[in-house]
């Protein structure tokens, strides 16, 4: 086959480090963007085309003999962006809307999970609050309330008591996550540790990816509320062997079995945020895309080619794609505009970031960020990824914040804990 054109849509740092990834491949001519941010631009070509429009894309793509379409976020999988372009004929890596109901309905997902005896947390699915209410007070706190739609990584709560489930019922029935919150679950409070497991899945056959730990809440020690992610890093120590193929045979694979089977296989990349219990690995939620910031550090240390391998994901040859890894880790540090994930400012001039990609073995993947003229600006609350790989996390933690060190951005902030747990772990295991 010769070289390719391909087509990446998105702008956050999920798709840079994709961008990043697939501009190394032997096998692209040219690699386009949309919309882009000013990272991507530096490899890509970026064009603004309207998401929501399924037939400008793919007239564009026509017009451009764009061979592969890479779809970076949920929302358009969700409203079908995957389907539009393979009913045109066009190769595109991301799963059909009704197989996006994974991600796109949390109550789908849950009563997929009962009827096929997937591990996950007990839970029940409300429409209005009075029931909800009622359900809650036969219920142990802490507890765990949550949008059934797409609410950008916000829609779930954790409350502590009661008054605080309760009140977290009304703020979603009155509105606070817009349509997402329709209708609500609620889900009993899991005990143990999290991590994200990623696998590529063909609508058949299954290629299980790296594992990661991600850092959802804002403030060091995981406090505060959540974000959409504020650092990651890779492998997740808790993902063992025995627990990785624990996952693909209880989780993943009855998973991938019952899409086929209803007739909605799944082809794309499944997410599986998963808390690893003391009875073993339980499914918290899917996702059916990429993380971000997991994506990063995944790309980071890839040592493969990624392009074969999304094109056989959507090809149904998975079977003959293998994947290798680098041996060492990688951490991500989101760096973040004041405020976030409250309200925040945008325009705000960031300087210094030829500087941290100068830093021994790290890599800034652009999230929220534009070009005006000379200037790079901050357009978005996760503005930055600074990634890094080291032989071990904390190495990796240490030269991530060298990277962060060096970028000069006054209206940026981020954690200063990312990887803690593993490397709390990495000091107790060289005792």
């Amino acid at each position: 086959m010769g070289k390719i054109n391909v087509l990446i849509i998105g702008s956050g740092g999920r798709e840079h480090s994709l961008a990043w990834a697939i501009a190394k491949s032997p096998m692209l001519e040219q690699l386009y963007c949309s919309p882009g941010n000013a990272g991507m631009a530096q490899m890509s070509i970026c064009v603004a085309l309207d998401v929501d429009d399924h037939q400008a894309i793919i007239d564009f793509v026509v017009d451009k003999n764009i061979e592969f379409v890479v779809i970076g976020p949920e929302a358009p999988l969700v409203d079908g962006l995957a389907d539009s372009l393979k009913s045109a004929g066009i190769k595109a890596f991301g799963p059909s809307a009704a197989a996006a109901q994974l991600e796109g309905s949390k109550a789908f997902t849950k009563d997929l999970c009962a009827a096929h005896n997937i591990p996950t947390a007990a839970y029940g699915r409300f429409k209005d609050a009075a029931t909800a209410k009622a359900y809650l007070q036969a219920q142990k706190m802490p507890i765990v309330i949550k949008a059934d739609g797409l609410a950008a990584g916000k829609g779930v709560i954790i409350a502590e008591d009661l008054r605080q489930a309760e009140v977290a019922i009304d703020d979603i029935f009155n509105g606070q996550f817009g349509a997402a919150g329709l209708e609500l679950i609620i889900e009993e409070f899991m005990e143990g540790e999290e991590a994200s497991f990623f696998v590529l899945v063909d609508g058949e056959h299954c290629l299980a990816m790296a594992s990661a730990q991600d850092h959802k809440q804002v403030g060091d020690g995981d406090v505060g509320p959540n974000t959409g992610g504020m650092g990651a890093y890779s492998p997740a120590a808790v993902m063992s062997e025995d627990m990785c193929a624990r996952t693909m045979r209880e989780i993943i694979e009855p998973t991938v079995l019952a899409l086929k089977s209803a007739g909605t296989p799944f082809c794309g990349v499944l997410y599986a945020g998963l808390m690893i219990t003391s009875q073993g690995p339980k499914l918290i939620e899917y996702n059916v895309r990429f993380g971000d910031p997991e994506c990063q550090v995944l790309m980071m240390r890839l040592a493969s080619d990624i392009l074969p391998a999304l094109m056989a994901t959507a090809d149904g040859s998975l079977a003959d794609i293998t994947l290798d890894w680098h041996d060492q880790a990688a951490l991500s540090v989101v760096m973040a505009t004041q405020g976030y994930p409250g309200s925040y400012d945008k325009g705000s001039i960031i300087n210094g970031l030829d500087q941290a990609g100068r830093q021994e073995n790290v890599t800034v993947f652009h999230a929220g960020t534009a070009q005006n003229n000379a200037e790079i600006i901050a357009t978005g609350g996760r503005v930055l990824n600074v990634t890094a790989l080291g032989a071990t996390v904390s190495e990796a933690q240490s030269r991530a914040y060298n990277g962060v060190n060096a970028i000069d951005w006054r209206e940026g902030f981020c954690r200063s804990d990312i990887g803690w747990r593993a490397i709390e772990r990495e000091k107790a295991n060289s005792k």
